[in-house]
């Protein structure tokens, strides 16, 4: 079309390309200025400048291809079924099936591969190897996939990236190198490359999983479309916990200066707060493993190295108002066609709250308020005696109920979306029944620790210093502060880099305590995460499940002694595990009715 720009061809031409090596007719591909994903058939790609300059056409053409290829010759469910729990080998068993099917479309295509290249090189760009200065510094998944691809494609570790694998080749190569040359043979079959990769892993201790393989039983054997990598119809369609890790928002309605991916740094205040190597890691949001129920230690103790540099800020001090407007215009356009089902959820559960809260009757009464209902006796029997009712009042506790919303990266795109949006409409709806709400979100001030850790480094790295990063709790709105002026508040959660790491076990103490200090006589906390606690700096120093223990026992707390009732939904993440009242949802846009239901079902209880 003559009206069509250099952008608008050129997309229409990547997605032409797209779906020819994805072999998916009905593939859409869509800009972004927030972090590459996919989600299904839908693939979201960095947007290039309008003159389309090279190096941003060939790192866009790259993210698309790699999607592609995942489509083609990758199995998700298959994939899931194995994953080891252990966070770090999580994270390495999905690096290194990423390097297969990246290598299959390298080792047939010239193009694919330059266009993968420049894909690597924006997302090594803020890979903490590029950084490392030791080997303790360099992320064991990252160098991995960096040796596997060099041995499957024969493309030697980018520059950048050199310095930080050469302290781990050594480790790798010599507890794996026979590993590494067999994953080579099997590139083309998936079940057999991930039976391989997981044998890599153990020999590299970085899972105890033994029986990984037995576990999937005869299943796999029977499983449809798996054998190989080729023309696997359904191979698409991702588990719906995955999907809350990849999925991401679209293009923020206000243009570039929204924020930017991952893959470059943020700007604002984030940056005084902690130096460039801090910001998370392009496609390397925190794993969060579905681990088996493991008994608490019997004198397990936790702790926090320092806490002089957490905080609890409000939202408005996070972001002046001019922004906040536009970011809450932003997340209203993003969610039209949402907000108006869960409105629909929120006016029925104020009917059913209404009628627990509606006046009864004593009818047939000698005095009180003439029933104008039985006025039709008296006029067909004028000597029948006027009738009268008394009202009665229901009991009905007075309650505060506290929104707690994971505000980690895993949750960026439209899990966090959703749960914004599905938060204001609760509070709205709520607020119409005389029940108070507050909006609490948690986070931390910096990837990988912060001050806390440059705190811990300058005393020497003292043994097991326990939490390790600098706590953020936010206010989007307070319990008592009415909805109409914390409205705009909501709108801080779609803003780039304030989604981090999540250490669950203090953000809920911190929420239950707030609820304590209430003089409401039903008090419910109501937790919304997509996961366990995960914190690279915590977790790097401390025993394994440091973080997840702790949320362990502080839930259990709060369900034997406390007076607040606990309640939990988990978007693609199994929390019934933590908690007694919990709900798990597959799909993130259950979130809304799933929240109004639990609800529901609280207030209905005896």
């Amino acid at each position: 079309m003559a009206d069509e720009s250099p952008l608008d061809r050129f997309k229409s031409a990547l997605t032409g390309a797209s779906r020819a090596l994805a072999h998916e007719p009905e593939l859409e591909l869509a800009w972004t200025t927030d972090t590459p994903g996919q989600n299904g058939n839908s693939l979201r790609v960095p947007m290039p400048g309008r003159s389309l300059p090279r190096e941003q056409a060939m790192e866009a053409r790259g993210y698309a291809d790699s999607m592609a290829l995942k489509l083609r010759h990758h199995n998700q469910a298959l994939h899931m079924r194995a994953a080891p729990e252990e966070p770090t080998a999580r994270a390495a068993y999905d690096a290194i099936e990423a390097v297969r099917y990246e290598a299959l479309g390298s080792r047939d295509y010239a193009g694919i591969r330059g266009n993968l290249d420049a894909a690597q090189d924006a997302r090594l760009a803020s890979d903490p190897i590029t950084r490392a200065s030791n080997a303790d510094d360099v992320p064991v998944p990252a160098a991995l996939a960096l040796l596997l691809r060099e041995r499957l494609t024969g493309q030697p570790v980018p520059a950048i990236a050199e310095q930080g694998v050469s302290y781990l080749r050594e480790y790798i190569e010599g507890r794996a190198n026979a590993d590494l040359d067999a994953l080579a043979g099997v590139m083309d079959d998936q079940k057999a490359f991930q039976a391989l990769s997981l044998t890599m892993l153990r020999h590299l201790e970085l899972t105890r999983a033994e029986d990984m393989e037995n576990e999937q039983g005869d299943d796999n054997d029977e499983e449809e479309g798996v054998d190989d990598g080729e023309d696997q119809d359904d191979q698409g369609d991702e588990t719906e916990g995955d999907q809350t890790r990849n999925e991401i928002s679209a293009d923020p309605s206000e243009g570039g200066d929204q924020g930017e991916s991952d893959s470059r740094p943020e700007d604002g205040e984030e940056m005084g707060e902690a130096d460039a190597g801090d910001e998370g890691d392009d496609g390397k949001l925190p794993v969060r493993p579905n681990r088996p129920w493991t008994q608490d230690p019997e004198h397990f103790d936790y702790k926090a190295f320092t806490d002089r540099f957490d905080e609890v800020i409000s939202a408005t001090e996070l972001c002046d108002e001019e922004e906040l407007t536009r970011l809450r215009a932003y997340l209203d356009s993003q969610l039209t066609g949402l907000q108006s089902v869960v409105t629909r959820l929120a006016n029925r559960l104020q009917r059913r709250l209404m009628a627990q809260q509606n006046r009864s009757w004593d009818f047939d009464q000698e005095e009180g308020m003439l029933d104008a209902a039985r006025l039709a006796r008296v006029v067909v029997s004028p000597g029948h005696s006027l009738s009268y009712k008394v009202e009665q009042e229901v009991e009905f506790k007075d309650t505060v109920v506290s929104l707690l919303i994971d505000n980690s990266g895993s949750m960026r795109g439209r899990p966090i979306s959703i749960a914004a949006i599905s938060a204001d409409v609760l509070a709205r709806t709520l607020e119409r029944c005389g029940v108070k709400t507050e909006i609490l979100g948690f986070t931390t001030r910096a990837w990988k620790g912060g001050q806390s850790r440059e705190a811990w480094l300058a005393e020497g790295k003292p043994a097991s210093p326990g939490r390790l990063n600098d706590l953020r709790h936010i206010v989007y709105k307070q319990a008592d502060e009415p909805w109409r002026r914390a409205r705009r508040n909501l709108g801080l959660m779609m803003r780039e880099g304030l989604l981090k790491e999540n250490i669950d076990g203090e953000a809920l103490l911190w929420a239950h305590n707030r609820l304590l200090g209430r003089q409401e006589d039903r008090r419910i906390l109501m937790v919304i995460s997509d996961g366990a606690p995960v914190d690279d700096s915590t977790l790097s120093v401390n025993s394994a499940g440091y973080l997840e223990q702790h949320l362990r026992k502080v839930i259990g707390w709060i369900e034997k002694q406390s007076p607040v009732q606990l309640v939990a939904i988990g978007i693609g993440h199994d929390v019934t595990r933590y908690y007694k009242r919990a709900v798990t949802i597959m799909d993130v846009e259950q979130l809304g009715g799933t929240i109004i239901e639990q609800l529901a079902g609280l207030f209905e209880e005896e």
